[in-house]
């Protein structure tokens, strides 16, 4: 998860259209939730101490909430992991959930207010923490499976610069609501996704033990 960013991310005056690289990440999310099977659902993962059952249980849980809070909901009326699924359900779990999430991201008023975890904000701002959250969980699921090399580049390039102006490399720890761990260095010749989830204190080259 995520968790809060810096104010920096919810003070942005006009903030670009995020919406087309929500779409773009929600895609490519897609098709790795697609092809997990029930074999895959107790792997690690680089989120600690989450499975992929957590982490698409959460994953779930943020189609659920982005549709929540576009509504005028908060998310704490909407659970952060869904639960009741079963081993085999988890695609159709997340296939039904597509239609009413891209129709809200495409139809909510970019200036609408709405009520993110990070605080509240206009709904263009939300959106765009909402990619950054689903491109690093991609990696995440795809490093679990061990097919993080078929990821777009060019979506963890859109997002990063935006992590590292909102999360700065320090201070940080859960204690202090910044759920992060230190930046892990990546060298000059690193991927776009190498550097973002280096930045956000995952180690690039993990490895399920």
């Amino acid at each position: 998860m995520l968790g809060r960013q810096s104010r920096s991310m919810t003070n942005t005056q006009n903030p670009p259209d995020a919406r087309p690289l929500f779409v773009s990440a929600l895609d490519q999310l897609s098709l790795l939730m697609n092809d997990v099977t029930p074999a895959d659902l107790d792997r690690p993962t680089p989120c600690e101490g989450w499975a992929v059952r957590d982490l698409l249980a959460h994953l779930v849980g943020v189609e659920d909430r982005i549709v929540h809070i576009a509504g005028g909901g908060t998310p704490a009326e909407m659970p952060a992991h869904v639960s009741g699924i079963a081993d085999d359900g988890w695609a159709a779990a997340w296939n039904d959930r597509l239609e009413p999430l891209r129709t809200v991201v495409a139809d909510t008023d970019p200036a609408r207010m709405v009520v993110h975890p990070a605080g509240t904000m206009p709904w263009a701002i939300a959106i765009g923490i909402y990619a950054s959250e689903l491109v690093t969980h991609t990696w995440d699921l795809a490093r679990a499976l061990g097919v993080d090399d078929t990821l777009n580049q060019q979506l963890a390039a859109g997002v990063l610069p935006q992590m590292q102006r909102a999360l700065p490399p320090e201070p940080r720890g859960a204690e202090i609501g910044v759920p992060f761990g230190p930046v892990v260095a990546v060298g000059a010749d690193a991927t776009p996704y190498e550097a973002l989830v280096g930045w956000l204190g995952r180690n690039p080259e993990w490895m399920a033990a």
